[in-house]
């Protein structure tokens, strides 16, 4: 394995999540690189120190040791490593991807098919923590793969993460742990805007119901963090209601395929469709409380 200052790796998708993890790799004294369609964001990483940047990468696949992949979906980590011009040909051999999308188990079983046939390695590593925490390179990792592709991709984990969970060898077992995580969050968003919605009924200040519930019993982390754009009523997109839509449509139809009933998931997910149906999609998650009518919400937005 590489030493730290000689260990090249590349994070394709400079969102929240991937900007943070990027930044996180520099500073671990990795020779990162970046791949965006986003100028600013390829320029905001240059600038942050990064060795090359592109919109894909044919300047610098065959020096990397290792790929990071924070993209959107399963659809966006097929198109940059198989499409036109994707990046699995361009990777030496032996090359470790670390895919860490929230897409199914079948959908990663059939992205490690792919990169078997070029010769790559995979781990399967849904990644949780938010903006904050990739930035400050503490995200939780849920990861599983052979015991050598962990050990390839060991300098970037050190990096971007405060915990590892290596949940096992097949990959779909981390892709499984994060769509059951997923549930928790959607279900922990979805309540907490209809209790904040209740209280906005009950005439009850939003600020104080916020301090209140994260002072007491009822807080989770959720809570706490996306209930407070709702007091400051800022629904610019950390996470976007479209994400939710996406991630609790792989927590029912995994429940579907395993024949196990998920009441409160697939309520959450009418609600979070019904707000991108309605128009929100593109905001912040926290913006599924714009659903409910009759209610005055902060910054003005009456409903």
């Amino acid at each position: 394995m590489a030493a730290a200052n000689t260990f090249h790796v590349c994070i394709v998708g400079l969102g929240s999540m991937g900007m943070g993890a990027a930044k996180s790799c520099i500073r671990a004294g990795l020779q990162t690189y970046g791949i965006d369609i986003n100028p600013a964001a390829r320029a905001d990483l240059k600038d942050a120190g990064a060795v090359d940047v592109g919109t894909d990468g044919a300047a610098f696949a065959d020096k990397l040791d290792a790929v990071l992949l924070l993209v959107v979906n399963a659809a966006q980590c097929k198109s940059v490593l198989f499409g036109d011009d994707g990046l699995a040909t361009k990777l030496r051999p032996g090359t470790a991807v670390m895919v860490s999308a929230t897409i199914s188990a079948d959908e990663a079983k059939s992205i490690e098919a792919g990169l078997t046939e070029h010769g790559l390695a995979m781990l399967d590593a849904p990644v949780s923590g938010g903006a904050v925490k990739a930035a400050a390179g503490e995200m939780t990792v849920m990861a599983s793969g052979a015991a050598e592709t962990f050990a390839k991709l060991r300098p970037v984990l050190d990096a971007v993460a405060g915990k590892v969970y290596e949940i096992g060898a097949e990959v779909g077992l981390g892709a499984t742990v994060k769509i059951i995580h997923q549930l928790l969050a959607g279900v922990h968003i979805a309540a907490g805007a209809e209790a904040m919605a209740l209280a906005a009924r009950a005439g009850i200040p939003l600020d104080l119901m916020y301090d209140v519930v994260t002072n007491a019993a009822g807080n989770s982390w959720m809570f706490e963090n996306r209930m407070k754009h709702v007091v400051d009523g800022d629904y610019s997109p950390k996470s976007a209601v479209d994400i939710f839509v996406k991630d609790l449509g792989l927590v029912t139809e995994t429940g579907r395929t395993l024949k196990f009933p998920l009441p409160l998931a697939s309520t959450a997910y009418t609600m979070f469709a019904n707000a991108s149906n309605a128009g929100y999609g593109k905001e912040d998650d926290s913006a599924v409380i714009k659903t409910f009518a009759g209610i005055t919400l902060p910054g003005g937005s009456a409903k």
